[in-house]
């Protein structure tokens, strides 16, 4: 019986060469394909697809933000992420959301279609080198300073957070100071930039 794959990618060329890739492989089926997160967990909802192989920034709901809510609603889809970001912070948020593989786009097609394989079995394929560095880093923010310093990064003031999640502005500047601290940040900005950087928004 074929393994039914959802793919999930907000680049059409990417998305065509998966697509017809994956598509020489005689036991992976491809039913269906989305163009960014939210159309992603529609289709998992539908279609119940064995593997959903999804980027991780897309437009709507990220890859790690599907994975999360697959996991929530106790959906019987397995994720893999096939990404360009080789952050461990990603790696580490995927594995927390219970992505079953995670790859980069530059890794061989055999080697892609044998993760879909192990993951569809319920075995875990990372990328080795990632997998090594993700424990040697770990993310400090906890998922309130994190909420907060990623609103702050795209522009918004510390009223504008507060209002949005229904906090004190003396609290949303706790929050921030705090990841201020942690990351060893000169601002904000810098702080949602590094952070970013490494995979941890």
């Amino acid at each position: 019986m074929s393994i039914t794959v959802l793919l999930a990618e907000d680049q059409r060329m990417v998305l065509g060469a998966l697509g017809s890739l994956l598509g020489l492989e005689p036991d992976i089926d491809i039913i269906d394909t989305a163009t960014d997160g939210d159309e992603a967990l529609r289709l998992v909802q539908t279609l119940q697809p064995d593997i959903l192989l999804t980027d991780i920034e897309m437009p709507g709901r990220s890859g790690l933000d599907v994975a999360a809510e697959i996991r929530r609603r106790g959906l019987g889809t397995r994720v893999v992420i096939l990404t360009t970001f080789a952050r461990t912070g990603y790696l580490r948020r995927a594995l927390d959301a219970g992505v079953g593989g995670y790859l980069l786009k530059d890794a061989p097609s055999a080697t892609l279609a044998d993760a879909i394989r192990t993951v569809h079995h319920g075995g875990r394929a990372v990328d080795p080198a990632l997998a090594a560095d993700a424990w040697a880093e770990a993310d400090p923010l906890t998922d309130r300073e994190r909420q907060v310093l990623r609103l702050a990064g795209d522009g918004l003031s510390n009223a504008d957070i507060a209002a949005r999640l229904h906090l004190s502005d003396g609290t949303v500047r706790n929050y921030l100071s705090e990841a201020i601290r942690k990351l060893g940040a000169t601002n904000r900005t810098a702080a949602a930039r590094l952070a970013h950087d490494r995979g941890w928004l």
